[in-house]
């Protein structure tokens, strides 16, 4: 039973010990911190590169188009 009870204030002594102070204050003009790198990053580039190329050609193809169509063809 002694055991018990000094066990208990222990651990009421070390919760009370780990909440001393306060917490610092956030500042609101901290930049938000980069996103976290992974494994996929370098997919997810590949993928928007291959995006940006396929609207050039897209953008080339709507251009020649309208030339034949100026032209009469």
């Amino acid at each position: 039973m002694k055991f018990a009870a000094l066990a208990a204030a222990v651990c009421a002594l070390a919760l009370v010990a780990c909440s001393a102070g306060k917490a610092p204050p956030e500042s609101t003009a901290a930049p938000a911190p980069p996103p976290q790198k992974t494994v996929f990053d370098t997919q997810f580039k590949a993928l928007q590169k291959a995006k940006d190329v396929q609207k050039t050609v897209d953008q080339q193809k709507a251009d020649l188009d309208q030339k034949l169509k100026d032209e009469g063809g």
